[in-house]
């Protein structure tokens, strides 16, 4: 589902991960991490895909948001948890969003 975001400018943090074999928790933890980012202020919208590489991208009104994000206690125990476990690489990067457009039948 492509996420309904307001006109520009807003913020995207792009996370594009490899995962390992382990699946422990994984399904749950990444469920959670949904529902507790939408419950964030600032939070705009996610799209996320994973065919091999993991890509999950998500928006924010400002970088201010996105830092109370990180700083989230219950995702700082999934950011661990990913590094110790799930992810055998990662790579975050934070874009901001000065034109989008689209096209929807």
């Amino acid at each position: 589902m492509i996420a309904k975001t307001p006109s520009p400018p807003y913020y995207a943090v792009i996370f594009s991960n490899l995962r390992t074999e382990i699946n422990d928790g994984y399904g749950e933890m990444a469920e959670e991490m949904v529902q507790l980012a939408e419950l964030q202020p600032g939070y705009l919208g996610h799209e996320s895909v994973r065919d091999g590489l993991g890509i999950t991208i998500s928006y924010w009104e400002s970088i201010e948001s996105i830092k109370n994000w990180k700083a989230n206690t219950d995702h700082m125990i999934a950011q661990k948890y990913g590094r110790e476990k799930w992810y055998a690489a990662y790579k975050t990067r934070i874009a901001l969003v000065e034109r989008d457009y689209g096209f929807e039948k």
